[in-house]
């Protein structure tokens, strides 16, 4: 599902531009951990270097020339994650992953910089990772990811769509959601399912029970609840249909015996 495609106003479409743009849920798709990347230090890292934690990743993917829709990704996500409990590097970790191979590590550093200090939080610098990267190696995880984008040379821009990936800390696509607002709830439900339990609470278990995950949007809806509620009703009345059947003869009963 495509939520948002970014491409320059007055551009080619992205059905005109050379190679698919969307977002292809593949769930439980294995990422390719052993592809090199620079970090925002320059330093030649491989994807994998980040699930030795045992905590689940949330993984998205933008371009930091990019003057449209990724500043408004970067802010809502840590907007999002500020609102969150628990902590980047402590309960889970973020990586950004640029798509333009042109991005250097010196602009990976100066972003990764500007949103650890909106998000407030020191462990985040150990936490979230801005990465850069040659075109096979971007394109290969990206590809892994179901991350569909392409290059627009008139305008020098990217079209691509905007998705928060959820992975599992062995580096399996757990969850997609969707657009560029993530509600605090469903991403920490998404955490909480993707790390198998390991960060969730008993509050967080219930909230599971209480809400179910819809692919088609990329959301956490009370279909699971509204199911329970229906249940408890359908219970209701079929417990008040016998009461009235078992009074009513007895009724019927009396009425013979006193005859």
């Amino acid at each position: 599902m495509l939520a948002a495609t970014a491409h320059a106003q007055n551009s080619a479409t992205p059905a005109q531009l050379p190679g698919k743009v969307g977002i292809t849920q593949k769930l439980n798709s294995q990422l390719p951990l052993d592809t090199i990347f620079r970090d925002e230090n320059g330093r030649a890292v491989r994807l994998g270097d980040y699930f030795h934690s045992g905590r689940p990743v949330l993984l998205n993917f933008v371009y930091f020339r990019c003057p449209m829709l990724c500043p408004t990704v970067l802010e809502s996500l840590t907007n999002t994650m500020t609102e969150m409990r628990g902590d980047i590097g402590k309960d889970f970790d973020v990586i950004t992953v640029s798509i333009d191979p042109r991005d250097q590590p010196k602009t990976a550093l100066e972003k990764k910089t500007q949103y650890v200090k909106r998000y407030g939080r020191q462990s985040a610098w150990d936490g979230w990772h801005f990465l850069t990267g040659y075109e096979s190696g971007i394109k290969r995880v990206a590809d892994a990811a179901g991350f569909e984008f392409a290059y627009d040379p008139q305008h020098d821009q990217f079209a691509h769509g905007t998705t928060l990936i959820i992975v599992t800390p062995d580096g399996r696509v757990s969850r997609y959601l969707n657009g560029f607002e993530y509600k605090p709830r469903d991403v920490r439900l998404g955490l909480v399912e993707a790390s198998a339990g390991k960060i969730g609470t008993l509050t967080d278990s219930v909230l599971l029970l209480c809400y179910h995950y819809d692919p088609a949007t990329g959301k956490y809806s009370r279909i699971a609840m509204n199911g329970v509620r229906a249940g408890g009703i359908a219970t209701m009345l079929a417990l008040g249909g016998f009461i009235f059947v078992m009074l009513r003869s007895e009724r019927r009963n009396a009425g013979t015996s006193g005859h």
